[in-house]
C-alpha cells in the first residue's frame, strides 16, 4: 500500500488504512454496534463527569510553557461587560449582562491530543528521515508558522494542524463503550512503568474483556491527588505519584496494535512514563505518543478526573461503562479540553 505521500509506512501502522486522507485513526472503527455496547454497558444510569475544573492544576508545575487560563470580562466599546445594565442602551431594561473573555491553553487540564500533537521523524520511502504526522501527513500539508510574533497568546489564528487536527475528531460522535483498568487499586498510587504484564494481569482480576472500538481508560489516583493539592500543587509529591505506561515495552505496543482500541486515558499526566529513560537505538522521549498518534491513530486523554468512577465501578464489580467524551470543535488544534461522562 502506498499513497503519493508515502511509499513506505512504519510497521504495523494503520496508514491507509482508513483512506489515504484520513485524519482521524481509529475513531474511524466507532459506529452504531459501539454506541449499543456502551449502552448495554449503562446498568445503574449513575452518571461522573471526568474533567477537572479547567484552572486545575495552577500555575505552571506540569508543564512550563503552558499557563493557566485567564477569564476576564469582555468589553462593550470602553464599557466592561460585568453586571452591566442594559439600560445603559435600551431604557428601562432590568436585566444585567455579564459576557466573558477566555484565554486557554486546550491541553492545560483535562485534554485530548489530536493525532497532530505529535509527529515523528522517519523515512517514509524517500531513502532519509524527514519530518512527518500520522497517515504520512508533511508540515508542508499544514499551517506550522515559525516567526516568534505568530506564537503565543493574543492576535489572530496563525496555526492549522487541519487533517491531523482535534477538528477531526470533533466532527465525529466521541461515544462508546468504556472500560477502567485500575491501576491504583491493583498497583498502588507510587510511581512506576507500567507494561503489558501488569496490565493483562489486571484485565484477568477483574474479569475486563477489551474489544475492538473501546475506550481504556486507566485509573492512577493521580488527578485526586492534583485536585486535593487546592491550586497548590507540590511538584515533589507528583513525580513520585502514579503508574504510567511503559512507552517502551514491547508487549504492551503490540497490544494497542492488536486489541483495536480507539483511545487510551489516563487521569496522570501525560499517560507514559515521560520522559522515556534512554534506550539504545530508539532516542524517543515519548514512544507510546508516537506509537498511538502518529502509527496507530489512536487518540490520548490526559488529566481525567477518575477516582470517583473507579471508586464506584469497584463496589459495582464491573468496570465497563458508557463514555461519551467529545472534544471542542476547534479546527486545527494540536488539542482540546475535554469533560468527558461516564455513565455506569
Amino acid at each position: 500500500m502506498a499513497t503519493t505521500r508515502w511509499r513506505r509506512r512504519p510497521e504495523g501502522s494503520t496508514w491507509g488504512g482508513f483512506g489515504p486522507d484520513d485524519g482521524r485513526g481509529r475513531l474511524n472503527l466507532l459506529g452504531p454496534s459501539h454506541v449499543r455496547a456502551g449502552l448495554e454497558a449503562a446498568r445503574s444510569g449513575v452518571a461522573f463527569p471526568l474533567g477537572l475544573p479547567i484552572t486545575v492544576p495552577r500555575g505552571s508545575v506540569l508543564n512550563p510553557h503552558r499557563h493557566p487560563p485567564a477569564l476576564r470580562p469582555s468589553l462593550r466599546g470602553d464599557e466592561v461587560t460585568a453586571n452591566r445594565p442594559a439600560a445603559r442602551t435600551t431604557p428601562g431594561a432590568p436585566e444585567l449582562i455579564n459576557d466573558d473573555v477566555l484565554t486557554l491553553y486546550p491541553q492545560y487540564s483535562s485534554q485530548w491530543d489530536a493525532l497532530g500533537h505529535v509527529g515523528c521523524r522517519f523515512d517514509a520511502g524517500d531513502g532519509e528521515p524527514s519530518d512527518r504526522y500520522y497517515n504520512g501527513y508533511r508540515p508542508a500539508d499544514l499551517v506550522l508558522p515559525e516567526r516568534e510574533e505568530d506564537a503565543g497568546p493574543g492576535g489572530e489564528t496563525t496555526v492549522d494542524l487541519g487533517p491531523v487536527g482535534i477538528g477531526n475528531a470533533a466532527a465525529v460522535p466521541v461515544q462508546g463503550r468504556g472500560v477502567l483498568v485500575d491501576l491504583a487499586y491493583h498497583l498502588g498510587t507510587g510511581r512506576r512503568a507500567v507494561g503489558y504484564a501488569d496490565v493483562a494481569r489486571i484485565l484477568e482480576a477483574d474479569g475486563i474483556e477489551v474489544r475492538e472500538g473501546d475506550f481504556v481508560l486507566f485509573h492512577t489516583g493521580f488527578a485526586e491527588r492534583l485536585l486535593g493539592m487546592a491550586g497548590k500543587p507540590d511538584r515533589e509529591a507528583l513525580d513520585a505519584l502514579g503508574a504510567r505506561l511503559d512507552g517502551r515495552d514491547p508487549g504492551l505496543l503490540r497490544w494497542l496494535e492488536e486489541s483495536g482500541v480507539v483511545a487510551v486515558i489516563a487521569d496522570n499526566y501525560a499517560v507514559e512514563n515521560y520522559p522515556a529513560p534512554p534506550s539504545e537505538g530508539d532516542p524517543s522521549i515519548l514512544p507510546l505518543h508516537v506509537h498511538c498518534l502518529f502509527r496507530l491513530g489512536i487518540h490520548l486523554g490526559e488529566l481525567w478526573r477518575l477516582s470517583p468512577l473507579a471508586e464506584h465501578l469497584r463496589a459495582e464489580g464491573r468496570f465497563e461503562f458508557l463514555l461519551t467524551a467529545q472534544p471542542l470543535n476547534i479546527p486545527g488544534a494540536a488539542g482540546s479540553p475535554v469533560n468527558a461522562v461516564a455513565t455506569t
